[in-house]
C-alpha cells in the first residue's frame, strides 16, 4: 500500500455490538474516526446483542433479550431492549462469577456495577456506553461518531463508498470478511485506498486454564489491565507503519 499524504483521512466503521472483541479495537486503534453502523438492519443471533465470557466450564454467552419486530423493521438504531427480563443482573452476575479472581477485576467493577444497574431502553445506547467506555480504559483516542448523524446512502460496499467520499477519507479499513463484499473497483476508481484488516489474535494470562481467543474484550482487561492495549496490538500492524504504508 502506497503511504498515505500528511491530511489523509483513515476511516473505518462496524456495527454496534455487545463487549466487542479484541479485532474491533485494534481496527479502530489504526483509523482516525469510526463511525458507529447503527443504522443498518438489525440482524437476530449476531454479535450486535451478544458476545462470549471465560467460565470455569468453558466459553458462556452474555446476551442481550431484544423486543422482535417484523423481519425487515428495525435498525439497530430502533431496537429496543426487553426491559421485562432481568438480563443485566445476570451479565454482572456472570462476569463476578467468571472473573471475581481475576488480577484486574477490582480496577473496573464499578463501571460494570454501574452499568448494569441502569435503566436501557435501546441496544445502541448500551452498546455506545460500553465502547467509549472501553475506548477510554484502552487509551485509544479515536473519535467515535454514528451514522444517524449523516446522510450516508446505499447498501454494503455502496454504502461504505457514499461515507468515505462524503467524509473525505483517504483509506478506508474493512475487516477480513469485508473481501467477500467490496467493490474494490468502485474504491479505485473513486481514488480511495483501502485495506482489509487480518487481525493476528494474542494469547495472554486467563483465569482459567489453556488459552481460549476471540473472547469479548472485558476478558482481556480483567486478566490484563493496563497492559491490555499493548496485548491486543501485539504482532499486528500499528498506526505508525500503517502511516508510513
Amino acid at each position: 500500500m502506497r503511504s498515505l499524504g500528511a491530511r489523509g483521512l483513515i476511516l473505518t466503521a462496524h456495527q454496534p455490538v455487545y463487549l466487542p472483541w479484541l479485532g474491533l479495537f485494534h481496527k479502530i486503534a489504526l483509523a482516525d474516526q469510526f463511525i458507529s453502523f447503527d443504522q443498518v438492519q438489525y440482524v437476530p443471533k449476531d454479535w450486535i446483542n451478544r458476545n462470549k465470557v471465560l467460565g470455569s466450564n468453558g466459553p458462556t454467552w452474555l446476551t442481550v433479550p431484544c423486543i422482535k419486530v417484523g423481519r425487515f423493521e428495525s435498525t439497530i438504531s430502533q431496537t429496543k431492549i426487553d426491559s421485562t427480563s432481568n438480563w443485566a443482573t445476570k451479565h454482572w452476575k456472570t462476569l463476578r462469577l467468571c472473573y471475581g479472581k481475576a488480577p484486574f477485576f477490582k480496577r473496573y467493577a464499578d463501571f460494570f456495577e454501574d452499568t448494569y444497574g441502569r435503566q436501557w431502553e435501546l441496544l445502541s445506547d448500551l452498546n455506545m456506553h460500553m465502547l467509549k467506555w472501553f475506548l477510554a480504559e484502552l487509551s485509544i483516542k479515536v473519535p467515535v461518531k454514528s451514522a444517524g448523524e449523516y446522510r450516508f446512502v446505499g447498501e454494503k460496499s455502496a454504502l461504505v463508498l457514499d461515507m468515505c467520499k462524503q467524509l473525505g477519507a483517504e483509506l478506508y479499513i474493512f475487516g477480513a470478511l469485508g473481501r467477500d463484499y467490496a467493490d474494490q473497483a468502485a474504491f479505485a476508481d473513486a481514488g480511495i485506498k483501502i485495506m482489509f484488516q487480518d487481525y493476528i489474535h494474542p494469547t495472554y494470562a486467563q483465569t482459567q486454564r489453556g488459552f481460549v481467543s476471540h473472547l469479548a474484550i472485558v476478558d482481556l482487561l480483567f486478566n490484563c489491565g493496563p497492559s491490555s492495549f499493548d496485548i491486543l496490538m501485539t504482532g499486528n500492524i500499528n498506526p505508525e507503519s500503517l502511516r508510513r504504508g
